[in-house]
């Protein structure tokens, strides 16, 4: 007995020396990573926000369309990534990609004309459409009432918009208002990537510079690493004394206020500030030395000599009893070019106040449901579903190499693998072994690589995901799981 209650003891007085040694540099990261990570809950929860949550629809009739094949003919167009059509300005539009990073182009269905540099105005459009910007209280139209003070079309992350926003190109709409509300638009899927202000802006960027580290040169990578992993291994190991203290320590009969306070909450906080500390650790040092690349991928040009099947002309027929919410062109595995239909899905009440926007922003809800599938030459059905034509992407994507699928699933929220920032529902995740070993999320729409996660990455997105942003309260919704993470933080720092 005696024995163990001096190894007990000596367990004690080791920790106590320890934390001790590291009070000041593991009291710094804590304020230091603790303050800025309130920011991070500011910036998400106080921000600008959207007005309208799903992307603007209109009645897709193709019945008085003039053949695509015309269409694309006369534009001279034999090539294309992406072939869709989009609802814009009250009507719907024939949208092409010709290469990933250029301006899209458009054409009127029934006539078959080209609308002009399109793509900007587009984007202006959806700016004022999600910001609900179309119009002001008095009906005036928002062209009078809110002008534009700048549109800049964006191919490279930057800190102002940076790697995690995924989507590339965008177009940056400002309005002309005191706060600089301006908007960031992914024409292709009618997504709105991010909305900013100057408010948001001057967060996000003490954001980066006090909890990222991101104003470090690329040359220093390895000087930011080791500096940041002593000031957050400070506060692991700080944690983790405490624990110890807390455990072999016994507490005073007569103590000072201060020292009863630090006790208390340290009670409280050992765990979470564990899981903080362990998981940021866990985070940098898996990032450290990458250079974040863009995940999505479209798929290689399809020849369009073969899209001549007369659809409009069958369209009523086609579509009888059907909500066909969507048309796009895209090609096979056997480079077959098919007309894919998407089925609208039973839409109940659409998010309208400002927190279940937020909230359906961070779960996601599909755009579309299951699709149909005709041959853009003859018009013939085709005997495979959405699930097939996702397996033969993803062999297309796989390319030569050879690897077992381990299973296949529809995507229909976000979640720790697959998460908000790709702004892309529904999708098909399709499990690879070796070699490969990972996840291809794939969009059908338009044959897109929406994203990749390697296996060797997914334990520290689900560390991250749940052990530093603490998405384990997700069904209690966004404010409150905000409201509880920045109530532990901010004890924390005091206490």
């Amino acid at each position: 007995m005696m024995a163990r209650r001096s190894g007990k003891g000596a367990w004690g007085r080791s920790a106590l020396r320890v934390h001790r040694f590291l009070a000041v540099s593991g009291g710094l990261a804590l304020i230091l990573w603790g303050g800025s990570g309130l920011l991070h809950v500011v910036m998400t929860n106080f921000g600008p926000q959207q007005a309208k949550f799903r992307p603007p629809t209109e009645p897709l009739d193709l019945s008085t369309a003039l053949p695509i094949d015309e269409t694309l003919a006369r534009a001279g167009i034999g090539q294309a990534v992406a072939i869709r059509v989009v609802g814009s300005q009250g009507e719907s539009l024939l949208q092409i990609t010709e290469e990933q990073d250029q301006p899209r182009r458009y054409f009127a269905l029934d006539t078959g004309l080209e609308k002009p540099n399109y793509d900007q105005a587009h984007a202006e459009y959806l700016a004022r459409y999600y910001l609900g910007l179309e119009e002001d209280a008095a009906g005036i139209e928002a062209s009078a009432a809110t002008p534009i003070r700048a549109i800049e079309r964006i191919v490279e992350f930057s800190d102002a918009y940076p790697w995690v926003n995924r989507l590339l190109p965008v177009y940056r709409v400002e309005f002309e208002r005191p706060d600089g509300l301006a908007a960031f638009i992914y024409t292709e899927t009618n997504s709105l990537a991010s909305v900013t202000d100057r408010r948001r802006e001057l967060i996000q960027a003490a954001f980066r510079a006090f909890h990222t580290w991101s104003w470090f040169p690329e040359r220093a990578e390895w000087v930011r690493v080791v500096f940041v992993s002593y000031l957050i291994g400070s506060l692991l190991c700080l944690s983790l004394t405490g624990m110890v203290l807390l455990k072999t320590l016994r507490a005073r009969n007569r103590t000072s206020r201060t020292r009863w306070i630090h006790r208390t909450t340290a009670f409280v906080l050992a765990l979470p500030l564990l899981m903080f500390t362990g998981s940021a650790l866990l985070h940098l040092v898996s990032f450290s030395g990458k250079t974040p690349g863009r995940s999505l991928r479209f798929a290689p040009p399809v020849l369009l000599a073969d899209v001549s099947y007369p659809i409009h002309k069958q369209w009523d027929a086609l579509t009888h009893g059907l909500n066909v919410s969507s048309l796009s062109v895209i090609e096979d595995a056997e480079k077959q070019v098919l007309y894919r239909l998407g089925l609208a899905l039973p839409r109940g009440g659409a998010p309208s106040t400002s927190a279940e926007i937020r909230n359906a922003r961070f779960d996601g809800i599909p755009r579309t449901g299951p699709a149909l599938y005709l041959d853009a030459k003859s018009g013939e059905p085709i005997d495979r579903g959405d699930k097939s034509i996702a397996l033969e992407i993803g062999e297309r994507w796989l390319g030569e190499v050879s690897a077992e699928l381990l299973g296949a699933e529809l995507v229909t929220r976000f979640g720790p693998t697959y998460d908000f920032r790709n702004k892309r529902l529904p999708v098909w995740r399709l499990d690879y072994g070796e070699p490969i070993r990972a996840s291809v999320f794939v969009d059908t729409a338009t044959s897109v690589v929406a994203d990749v996660l390697a296996d060797a990455d997914r334990p520290e997105r689900f560390v991250f995901s749940f052990l530093h942003k603490w998405n384990f309260l997700f069904p209690f919704g966004r404010q409150v799981q905000s409201m509880i993470v920045a109530a532990v933080v901010t004890l924390a720092c005091i206490g």
